[in-house]
């Protein structure tokens, strides 16, 4: 009869598991207890001895590592740097991925490897350009005297060395992403009439958003515990230039030891929300 199968006919089945996949159970246990054993070295380990070290001495030490002046200006700097660099890179990013992704124009290449520059230059050696440049004996630093214009050991010179190893992140994650997505819609937002930023809000940004705010959280983790090139910048005055981790490196060089484990935990606590953030944004992007 037409239509009808043959019942010697046998099933397909709906998947047909990889080569790649079909392992022994022996194999897939040595890598996850390897995975796990080197996760617990590498990452639970070292949070753990910060958590029991910062507690050592009571809660009245940590308490009192926490709240004093110094440690209070180092949280205040190290929120202030971000607030300042964060955005600005948010800008920057956006700019960039746009101009590369939606645009054609000669030096793209150029562009796309200054964005990843700060990836392949040492966070110290970038801090030492911006002394160069701005330091008391660098290229504008008998200028900037002249003026009393402060860079270098200075909030503006810590707001630039971070922006430095900050600027790549929001670019990166976007200029992948806006590629995928190509510019089907925004030309057939611009034949029904739309205009420049209206194409901007209405069509890029709704598809972008998810990747835009991953972005923006690596930018702020990366700009609060950003150690090298502050360091080199800052001058380590205390209560003026120190950020967090710097603060966190004297306290240990100073031997307080619990009072060190205690302004990192700050830092780890500050983590963690961020990878918290992190991870809600990535389940909301998948579906």
């Amino acid at each position: 009869m037409a239509g009808t199968v043959p019942l010697n006919v046998p099933r397909l089945k709906k998947s047909v598991s990889s080569p790649a996949t079909r392992e022994s159970t022996a194999v897939k246990w040595v890598l996850i207890v390897a995975a796990g054993l080197v996760l617990f070295w590498l990452i639970a380990l070292p949070l753990i001895v910060v958590l029991t070290e910062s507690l050592k001495k009571g809660w009245g030490v940590y308490v009192a590592a926490l709240t004093d002046p110094d440690a209070a200006s180092a949280l205040r700097l190290t929120l202030l740097v971000a607030a300042i660099t964060v955005p600005l890179n948010t800008i920057f990013g956006v700019t960039a991925a746009w101009a590369v992704t939606k645009f054609r124009f000669r030096g793209k290449g150029f562009l796309i490897t200054l964005i990843d520059l700060p990836f392949a230059v040492s966070p110290v050696i970038g801090g030492l350009i911006f002394v160069l440049v701005f330091g008391a004996h660098g290229w504008f630093g008998s200028w900037l005297s002249a003026h009393d214009i402060k860079i270098v050991f200075a909030l503006p010179g810590i707001v630039l060395a971070t922006l430095f190893v900050t600027f790549p992140f929001v670019a990166r994650e976007l200029i992948p992403l806006m590629e995928d997505q190509g510019t089907q819609e925004e030309e057939a937002a611009i034949t029904l009439g739309a205009r420049g930023w209206q194409v901007f809000f209405r069509v890029t940004l709704p598809n972008i958003k998810w990747g835009l705010l991953y972005g923006i959280i690596l930018c702020n983790a990366r700009a609060m515990g950003e150690f090298g090139a502050v360091s080199v910048v800052s001058g380590h005055i205390r209560g003026e230039t120190n950020t967090l981790p710097l603060h966190v490196e004297i306290l240990y060089n100073e031997y307080q030891f619990s009072a060190s484990f205690a302004v990192a935990s700050l830092l780890l606590l500050l983590a963690l929300v961020t990878m918290i953030i992190k991870s809600w944004l990535s389940r909301k992007n998948a579906h």
